[in-house]
């Protein structure tokens, strides 16, 4: 019998938790994937299981376990857990978990953990309003981002703070949860008269890239799918699926920290002579919808840097790429962007640029050689340089001596001999 019957009627009302809420492990032995931090011996885990109260953030993609290790930390610890989402929260919710968690220590000697949820949309001033309560014990704090908290997150917080980097899960452990989500019968499928091929599998599988929620969301609305156009549910197929997605998702993410890694991915492609990769990073940025602009200045820059006065000419093609893409605009740019592309990657190498540049400015910023003009070399146009100075008197103009080099010196007495310049043709790949 129930005591409260009208409570229990309104429970009733409340519409399930989505499949991929349901699955959410409730112990660590079921947790799926992050391996490198959260396998048997890893220090996560450890710290976790021995219930430390140690705060950290978590930095990782979608769906990859970032807010169930969180709810198993504070679960395992036996503190009261609060979770916030920085999304619509400010400084007035955080300072009520804390008034929360003073309380619940004050009452019954149980300690708290704050989790925020997407803890990089917090501006400065939020972030700073945890820091004192962290320090005194108040709170501990669990954080995730799927952006780079060296970027997103201010030192002083960070600095209170273990960072875990968290990966996509691989398929391998992509197969074994729709596989538990199929079979469990307690908060899966596994009640359901819902059937689904290998080759649907292998699509949701492909298309979640690595997302445990979407994966499980995929699944779900497969079975609704099934289960809503026949009196018994179908066997589904991969066309299913295919009509289920609609249009294929591609993960990046151009206000974020995936804008730099493509980039990067991009223009490591270009300086090592791989076309076929460079391509393909070209096609995910154009894909993501990428600014066209920044993909043909990495192109410019990767010319300059990279390829430099082993074939000059690839500066040359990346800068009329440029001009073609701004009078193209896409599609049509992404011809003349590949065309780039494939030049730059192909050409010989030659960093001779960037390393004579840089040494030159080290020398002059950091190491103080910043020296004075010889006289020989200083400016004659007015009357008194030479006559009153005797600016330029010992200078030796080169084109009277076309037969010979002209022996003199163009550095400052201090540098003679110094070499910043090392191409070499023979370098050329």
């Amino acid at each position: 019998m129930e005591l409260f019957p009208e409570f229990q009627d309104k429970k009733n009302d409340i519409k399930p938790a989505p499949l991929a809420d349901r699955m959410r492990p409730r112990k660590i032995k079921d947790f799926l994937g992050q391996e490198n931090i959260f396998g048997e011996g890893k220090p996560l885990r450890t710290l976790i299981r021995v219930k430390s109260n140690f705060s950290f953030i978590l930095w990782g993609p979608p769906g990859s376990g970032k807010t169930t290790i969180a709810r198993l930390a504070a679960n395992i610890s036996e503190n009261e857990f609060y979770e916030i989402s920085a999304v619509n929260a400010g400084v007035a919710e955080i300072r009520k978990v804390i008034h929360q968690a003073k309380k619940s220590w004050s009452l019954s000697r149980k300690s708290s953990t704050l989790f925020i949820d997407e803890i990089h949309r917090l501006n400065k001033s939020q972030q700073d309003s945890v820091l004192p309560h962290i320090e005194n014990g108040t709170i501990r704090l669990i954080g995730s981002t799927t952006e780079n908290p060296s970027f997103e997150v201010i030192p002083s917080l960070s600095s209170r703070c273990q960072v875990f980097r968290l990966e996509s899960l691989s398929q391998k452990d992509m197969r074994a949860l729709l596989e538990r989500g199929l079979v469990d019968k307690e908060s899966g499928l596994g009640n359901d008269l819902f059937k689904i091929d290998s080759d649907a599998k292998n699509l949701i599988i492909s298309y979640a890239n690595g997302d445990a929620r979407k994966a499980l969301n995929l699944l779900e609305a497969a079975r609704d799918f099934s289960c809503s156009i026949e009196k018994e549910p179908r066997l589904v197929s991969a066309q299913d699926i295919k009509a289920l997605i609609q249009s294929v998702a591609i993960l990046y993410d151009k206000d974020g920290n995936e804008h730099y890694d493509h980039a990067s991915a991009f223009q490591k492609s270009l300086r090592g002579s791989d076309p076929d990769a460079a391509i393909y990073w070209l096609a995910k940025m154009i894909s993501g919808g990428e600014n066209p602009r920044f993909i043909y200045r990495r192109l410019i820059v990767t010319a300059a840097e990279d390829i430099g006065n082993a074939d000059p000419m690839a500066l040359v093609i990346a800068n009329t790429a440029a001009d073609s893409c701004e009078k193209l605009g896409w599609p049509e740019a992404r011809i003349p962007l590949a065309q780039a592309v494939i030049y730059i990657a192909q050409a010989p190498k030659d960093n001779s640029a960037i390393v004579a540049i840089d040494e030159a400015l080290n020398d002059i910023q950091h190491k103080g050689k910043s020296f004075p003009v010889p006289d020989h070399l200083k400016d004659t146009h007015y009357s008194d340089a030479k006559a009153k100075y005797g600016y330029g008197k010992e200078y030796k103009y080169p084109h009277d001596f076309p037969k010979s080099k002209v022996a003199q010196d163009y550095l400052p007495d201090a540098l003679k001999g110094t070499q910043y310049v090392f191409f070499n043709p023979k370098n050329k790949t």
